[in-house]
């Protein structure tokens, strides 16, 4: 049923929660993971500033992953790893609609509360515009 999950993260508590959600669903139907961490303008500026290089900029960035990954290698789920770059809820509804995933799971909520504020929910926005099934895991 669902043999391609994409599992949007960002390192926080909540994509955390829902990789286990996802490695569940891998478990019942030995199923890819496909773990997307989506890049802004803002989170791309503050990297910049922040590191001496680049290696070091790819370095941090595949550090906030490091929890859904060491969970999905526990677990003996194959998975893939996919950074894209732009506006959060677009690029993942984007991403999926484009490369035909069964399900989406994704977190409630991420690292940047005020972008949630403001512009509202990122998985609000997945959920209305992804073209397959989305769990949103609180």
């Amino acid at each position: 049923m669902f043999q391609k999950i994409l599992l949007a993260a960002d390192g926080s508590e909540h994509s955390v929660r829902s990789a286990k959600q996802a490695i569940e669903l891998a478990e019942k139907f030995s199923s890819l993971v496909e773990v997307v961490y989506v890049i802004d303008g803002q989170t791309a500026k503050a990297d910049v500033l922040h590191a001496t290089d680049k290696l070091e900029i790819e370095k941090k960035r595949k550090e906030k992953l490091k929890v859904v990954e060491n969970l999905l290698i526990a677990a003996e789920i194959e998975y893939d790893i996919t950074i894209l770059h732009g506006e959060p809820g677009p690029t993942i509804v984007s991403y999926a609609n484009d490369n035909a995933f069964d399900c989406v799971v994704i977190g409630s909520r991420g690292l940047n509360n005020l972008q949630t504020f403001i512009l509202g929910s990122v998985s609000h926005k997945v959920a209305k515009r992804v073209n397959c099934p989305v769990m949103i895991v609180k």
